[in-house]
């Protein structure tokens, strides 16, 4: 990419034999308030191989009604996540709880309405509003006091991440394209949903998540989109809003002016990668820092993508850069190579095709484990626990699950 410059349903077992059929035969399923498709499905020509896909779970009211709801549908998911959070932090139930609420003041400041949101989520999955917190603050525990300190590095080890978005003049369909690979340690698919939220006085919201976190990768009804990643070096963390949180308000706001408000408005834990788009057809990448943002436009490249190295004026340092993943650069050039190859004519199965890329680079944009030790850190156990894509013209999600190329893209639409 040319850089550009800085600017200032509960599913009972019924229902779940229902999908199943239905994938198989490559039909439409109706859910209440979306579409899933089974992506390919009807074409297979062998016999169908057993493939994981993501639950989808929906909730529609007030933020307290959507928390319960939430709850209620994801509570195995949101128990074995505080179970990981546990083990992986090495924190007693008590002291991560302690730190979870450290961060109830920022949440009643900049977001009560989520926080009411997470009292549901607790009541729904029957856990503690403490735990609720939790989950949703996740990483940033380890900035806030303790009377137990945690062990391991204070830095965020648990995900990679490669991000794109492509305009609409640059598409085959003549609408934007924008997603990722979301890149974590292997325990992690299985706590993974896709969420539709309806609530009374916001946008819809559709969104991949996992383990009880009400903000994460997705789209709202006003073609605002955002997808992430992890950045090394920066500015240092400090005490702040956690990163979850930030990208579900994202996700309340109808332009990207309003996202670049937000940012500026709330500080953060830590640093971090936003691609972004919203339905006027624009796309930006926001290196959002506890020091700000820094803004990176597409300069005319008709396209932006971003890995875990930063790429703004500013950051952009040898000194940074040694703290980064050393994959990242080449994944960078990877998908920028991809996206290039095609601009002007690209598709959604290009896509899907760019985030399944393995072959004999070094990194593929499709991350493949090095080890199979599971407590190793994600540098060499991780994977692509998801595979996102965003058609913000067509308030649609195409979701991919693991690394397993046998997996298939479920489209999920608003309705």
């Amino acid at each position: 990419m040319r850089l550009g410059t800085n600017e200032s349903a509960t599913t009972d077992g019924k229902s779940r034999r229902s999908f199943l059929r239905a994938a198989i035969g490559g039909a439409t399923l109706w859910t209440a308030g979306a579409t899933e498709i089974i992506v390919g499905a009807a074409e297979e020509k062998q016999p169908a191989k057993k493939t994981t896909r993501f639950p989808f779970y929906h909730a529609h009211g007030s933020h307290r009604e959507l928390g319960r709801q939430h709850g209620e549908q994801a509570a195995e998911k949101i128990a074995a996540h505080l179970d990981y959070m546990r083990h992986a932090m090495k924190l007693s139930q008590r002291d991560l709880k302690e730190r979870a609420l450290q961060f109830r003041p920022l949440f009643k400041k900049h977001c009560p309405h989520l926080l009411d949101e997470i009292v549901g989520l607790a009541e729904g999955a029957r856990i503690s509003t403490a735990e609720a917190l939790a989950v949703n603050v996740r990483g940033a525990l380890t900035t806030a006091k303790a009377s137990v300190p945690a062990t391991g590095n204070s830095r965020r080890t648990d995900d990679g991440c490669t991000a794109f978005a492509i305009r609409a003049k640059e598409t085959a369909d003549g609408g934007i394209l924008i997603g990722q690979n979301s890149d974590m340690l292997p325990d992690v698919v299985k706590l993974g949903y896709v969420l539709h939220l309806k609530p009374k006085d916001k946008p819809d919201v559709l969104m991949w998540s996992f383990g009880g976190m009400i903000g994460y990768h997705g789209l709202n009804q006003h073609g605002v989109a955002n997808f992430a990643n992890d950045l090394g070096g920066g500015p240092k963390p400090r005490f702040g809003m956690p990163h979850y949180p930030l990208k579900r308000l994202a996700l309340e706001c109808r332009t990207l002016d309003e996202v670049l408000r937000l940012f500026r408005r709330v500080p953060l834990w830590a640093n971090g990668n936003y691609v972004l788009c919203d339905g006027t057809g624009r796309i930006l990448d926001v290196e959002a820092t506890t020091a700000g943002p820094e803004v990176i436009s597409d300069n005319g490249a008709g396209y932006i993508a971003h890995a875990n190295h930063f790429l703004s004026r500013r950051y952009a340092t040898k000194e940074n850069h040694k703290l980064s993943v050393a994959d990242s650069f080449a994944r960078q050039q990877r998908i920028e190579k991809l996206i290039e190859e095609r601009l002007g004519k690209t598709t959604l199965d290009d896509v899907k095709s760019y985030l399944r890329t393995r072959d004999r680079h070094t990194t593929g944009i499709c991350r493949v484990a090095k080890t199979a030790d599971r407590s190793a850190s994600w540098v060499t156990a991780g994977i692509t626990a998801a595979s996102l894509i965003a058609a913000p013209a067509k308030l649609k999600l195409h979701v991919a699950a693991s690394n397993d190329p046998a997996n298939p893209f479920v489209e999920y639409a608003m309705s």
